[in-house]
């Protein structure tokens, strides 16, 4: 039987792959149920191995974190498609949104995990600031047309108010501390980017 697609015919390396992705799995499995700290005998027990297994395999619980996510980041890659910035400003705006808040949507249980591993672990924070840094450049490529307009000044003071008005933090505050639905929470997105983004 052939070897199934992206793991190595290495019969023990394949052994081993395969064993990082079912801890893995087990791992976002947890953080998907709402468990934001699970202890290493839990994922363990989902991923249906022995503790010393995961362990094996993983240095510790914050490389396995720090796997989770950028394996969640691969799933989630299709709602990243890059955006034209082309169209107009509305147009753009709402395609913005739309993706945006999908993408916030499906990374928050994974998110809320790896915030609050940040202040303590260097490889999760390098995790986050990387991806702060590209949903800011997104902004950017984006809604060129409105910013490269302006003063340097005033550009960067718009980005960083779209950056932050576009950021987790403020779908997390929709979503999961004012309850709205994914509808709504939408809507108060638009109306802060729109907001912020100057005319076209």
């Amino acid at each position: 039987m052939a070897a199934p697609a992206g793991l190595p015919t290495d019969g023990r390396l394949a052994r081993s792959v395969r064993s990082r992705r079912v801890v893995v799995d087990a791992l976002l499995d947890l953080l998907s149920e709402g468990d934001l700290r699970p202890t290493g005998a839990r994922i363990a027990e989902r991923a249906g191995v022995s503790l010393r297994s995961v362990f094996q395999h993983f240095a510790n619980l914050e490389t396995l974190l720090a796997e989770a996510a950028d394996r969640q980041m691969d799933s989630l890659r299709p709602f990243v498609r890059p955006i034209e910035a082309t169209g107009s400003r509305d147009e753009r705006l709402e395609t913005f949104v739309v993706r945006r808040a999908r993408l916030l949507e499906a990374m928050a249980p994974v998110r809320r995990a790896a915030l609050l591993e940040e202040p303590r672990s260097a490889v999760v924070a390098d995790r986050l600031r990387r991806f702060r840094a590209l949903g800011i450049a997104e902004v950017e490529r984006v809604f060129a047309p409105e910013i490269g307009a302006l003063s340097a000044r005033d550009r960067k003071d718009i980005v960083a108010g779209l950056g932050a008005a576009a950021s987790f933090s403020t779908w997390e505050e929709l979503r999961r501390h004012q309850r709205l639905s994914v509808a709504r929470a939408r809507r108060a997105f638009h109306r802060l980017l729109d907001g912020i983004l100057p005319p076209g």
